[in-house]
C-alpha cells in the first residue's frame, strides 16, 4: 500500500449510497492522497462531508479525469455507461454501483466474502460491478453453505427498504405518513404505489414472462457470483415501508443434508456473517438491528421438511452499507491490497 494514499472520486456523492461511501472512507481509515466527487448538475458547487473534511462537487461532464485511480460510481446505468468509459480511459478502475455491467462477461461482479478470486477479471476492461443489494445479503448467507453441502435450489422472497428506491423514496415515505395521520390526499411520484402503511410485490418493471427486473437480477447474479450455473432460483420481490435494510426469507434445497446445527456452525465462522438465532427469547433479525451495520444477520435457521435436504432461514442487512457503499468500498481495498492496478 501506498503510504501517501491513492486518489479516489466517487461519482453520485450526494445521494443516500454516495454519502454512506464518504462516511465509510473516514470509519475505515481509506488511504486517500486526493478525494474528488461528482454529482448531477443540481449538486455542482456544493459540498459534501468526508470526516472533518469538506470537498466542493465537481461538474462531471467538464472535469478533467485525468489522474483518478479508483472511481466509485453510484449514479445509475445510464450515467455509467455514458462515464465509467471516459474514467477507465484516464487511467481509472471504475467499481460501479449500478446494473450496468453486472452480466457482462468481461466484467467481474464481486462480493468480497464470496468471490475475491474472480476480481483478479478486472483488467480486461478496468470496470468491477457492484451486485443488487438483495443479491449480496443473499450469497454472503449461502457461501459458507454451499461450500459445505452445494446449493441446488433457491426460493427467496424478500422485503425491501424505500431506501434502496433512493432517498426521495424514503421521502416519499415519510410525506405519505404525515399526509395519512393529517387525512390529507397522498402524492405518489416515486414508488409505483402507495408505500406507506402498505407494501407491493413490485421493484422494478416487470418482464414478459411476469417476473420484475429486481427479481431477475436476484436470479442471474447469484449464479454468476457463485459460479454456479446449475443453481435453480426463484424471487419475489417485495417493497415494504420501512427506510432502510432489506430483509429476506430464504428456502434452500442442498446436494447433501445439512443439520441445523452445522449451518449454524458454518454461518458463525463465515466472514461478514453474524448469526442471531434464539427466537424463544425473541432473538431475530430485524431491520431496525441491521441499519448501520456491516454484517449480513442471519437467523431463524430450521429445517425445511418439505424436501430431502432442505433448510430455512432469514437474513436482513443494511441495504445501503452492505448492500451498495461498503461492498464497494470493499472492493476497492481489495485491488489496494493487490497493489498493481494503476
Amino acid at each position: 500500500m501506498r503510504r501517501n494514499g491513492y486518489q479516489v472520486a466517487v461519482v453520485g456523492a450526494t445521494g443516500a449510497v454516495g454519502e454512506e461511501m464518504l462516511r465509510l472512507f473516514d470509519e475505515r481509515d481509506f488511504p486517500i492522497s486526493t478525494l474528488r466527487v461528482f454529482a448531477s448538475h443540481r449538486s455542482v458547487g456544493q459540498d459534501v462531508e468526508c470526516g472533518k473534511k469538506r470537498i466542493l462537487v465537481e461538474d462531471l461532464e467538464k472535469a478533467n479525469l485525468s489522474g483518478i485511480e479508483i472511481a466509485l460510481f453510484s449514479a445509475g446505468s445510464k450515467t455509467a455507461q455514458h462515464v465509467a468509459p471516459r474514467f477507465v480511459k484516464a487511467g481509472a478502475v471504475v467499481i460501479d454501483n449500478s446494473s450496468a455491467f453486472r452480466m457482462d462477461d468481461d466484467v467481474p461482479l464481486i462480493v468480497p466474502e464470496v468471490n475475491a478470486h474472480a476480481l483478479a477479471d478486472y483488467r480486461k476492461r478496468r470496470i468491477i460491478a457492484n451486485p443488487n443489494c438483495s443479491t449480496i445479503q443473499l450469497v454472503v448467507a449461502l457461501k459458507p453453505l454451499h461450500d459445505a453441502a452445494t446449493v441446488k435450489r433457491i426460493v427467496v422472497s424478500t422485503y425491501q427498504a424505500v431506501s434502496g428506491a433512493g432517498r426521495r423514496a424514503m421521502d416519499e415515505l415519510s410525506s405519505q405518513c404525515v399526509d395519512l395521520f393529517n387525512q390529507r390526499e397522498l402524492k405518489r411520484t416515486i414508488l409505483p404505489q402507495q408505500i406507506a402503511f402498505n407494501c407491493f410485490p413490485q421493484i422494478g418493471a416487470f418482464t414478459d414472462d411476469g417476473y420484475t427486473e429486481e427479481e431477475i437480477k436476484m436470479v442471474n447474479e447469484t449464479k454468476k457470483i457463485m459460479s454456479a450455473p446449475d443453481i435453480r432460483v426463484i424471487a419475489t420481490c417485495v417493497r415494504v415501508p420501512i427506510f432502510c435494510s432489506h430483509s429476506e426469507a430464504v428456502i434452500v434445497e442442498f446436494e447433501r443434508s445439512i443439520s441445523v446445527s452445522e449451518a449454524r456452525e458454518r454461518l458463525m465462522a463465515a466472514p461478514g456473517v453474524a448469526v442471531v438465532d434464539n427466537p424463544e427469547k425473541g432473538s431475530y433479525p430485524m431491520p431496525i438491528d441491521a441499519t448501520g451495520k456491516d454484517a449480513t444477520l442471519v437467523g431463524r435457521i430450521r429445517k425445511d421438511n418439505t424436501v430431502p435436504n432442505g433448510l430455512a432461514f432469514w437474513i436482513v442487512a443494511d441495504n445501503l452499507r452492505k448492500g451498495a457503499a461498503l461492498n464497494a468500498v470493499q472492493i476497492a481495498e481489495l485491488l489496494i491490497e493487490q497493489d498493481d492496478f494503476a
